[in-house]
């Protein structure tokens, strides 16, 4: 989704159920706060979609300096937004493109399984000492178009019935592996984390049905991929002091020209949390950089070329 939906917003000439367009983000400033992240709740119950910054509403590039969005964690953006849903359910992960040879930032928004409703009323001073709110408490937002507004009926309705597409989906699969195993198969429950895998690096374990079996346990990715994204940056920089320019945009451009996502040995992405990273990641980057000097501008070209 992620490729497809960026792809949209930089080609797109207005607004979208799917697609905000924002000149910039003061992160100082608790008016602008309350009204991006009624924005993304609203993408997010709507079936998610992304905000694009450096951008005017027409999705022309405005050449705003970026750079304080770029250095943001993730973690922070969800807290923000659980300070008024009081839930961390809603999911956004930072991206960053070109156009026009301008770089912009994305805020790309997963889909939420039900709708988010705020907990605490959006509610900030504007000039004369004067109160505004963008949104009450108890309320729930959807796109309407390229307006955040209030749901309606037909808004929960809709929601509900993409979660049952999602869960007759999930069945299906579950049949269908079924109804095509061999005959005298036995169907064994598994944790999420266990699944089948042609790599290489996978873990081979034997399913047994011996009560004296040792038993499979899922290693916890908070300390086998503990760095945020904010983290990886500075364990980068400290490893490779020519690499003091290391940035967010360095983060997504390698994820992207070398599949980091998939290679779990390096990667792991929480159901609730931002992508979080291991050492051997950092490892990784610091031998590959000290191998190929060009190493992070041959990975930002591959990236810019894949997204123009």
């Amino acid at each position: 989704m992620s490729d497809t939906v960026l792809d949209k917003a930089l080609a797109a000439k207005r607004e979208s159920k799917q697609i905000e367009f924002k000149e910039s983000l003061e992160l100082a400033s608790k008016q602008h706060w309350c009204e991006i992240i009624k924005d993304v709740v609203a993408i997010a119950n709507s079936g998610g979609g992304i905000v694009l910054f450096g951008v005017n509403n027409r999705g022309e590039p405005t050449g705003q300096d970026l750079s304080d969005l770029r250095a943001i964690d993730p973690a922070t953006i969800s807290d923000r937004i659980c300070q008024y849903t009081g839930t961390h359910v809603t999911e956004v992960e930072i991206c960053e493109a070109e156009k026009a040879r301008h770089e912009l930032v994305g805020w790309l928004i997963k889909p939420s399984a039900t709708p988010t409703v705020f907990a605490q009323p959006g509610t900030y001073a504007v000039e004369g000492g004067k109160q505004r709110t963008a949104f009450g408490r108890g309320t729930v937002y959807f796109r309407h178009g390229a307006k955040s507004e209030p749901g309606t009926t037909e808004d929960i309705a809709n929601a509900l019935e993409r979660r049952l597409r999602s869960i007759r989906k999930e069945w299906l699969t579950g049949v269908r592996k079924i109804v095509h195993a061999p005959v005298g198969s036995q169907v064994s429950l598994l944790p999420p984390d266990v699944r089948q895998s042609d790599s290489p690096k996978a873990v081979p374990i034997r399913i047994t049905d011996d009560p004296a079996a040792p038993a499979y346990h899922v290693v916890d990715p908070d300390t086998t991929h503990p760095l945020r994204q904010k983290e990886l940056i500075a364990e980068v920089r400290k490893r490779l002091p020519q690499a003091s320019e290391f940035n967010s945009f360095d983060v997504v451009s390698i994820r992207y020209a070398y599949e980091i996502d998939d290679k779990r040995e390096f990667s792991h992405k929480p159901k609730f949390a931002s992508r979080q990273y291991s050492q051997s990641l950092v490892d990784w980057l610091a031998s590959q950089a000290g191998a190929d000097p060009e190493f992070f501008r041959r990975a930002r070209a591959k990236h810019r070329e894949g997204h123009s």
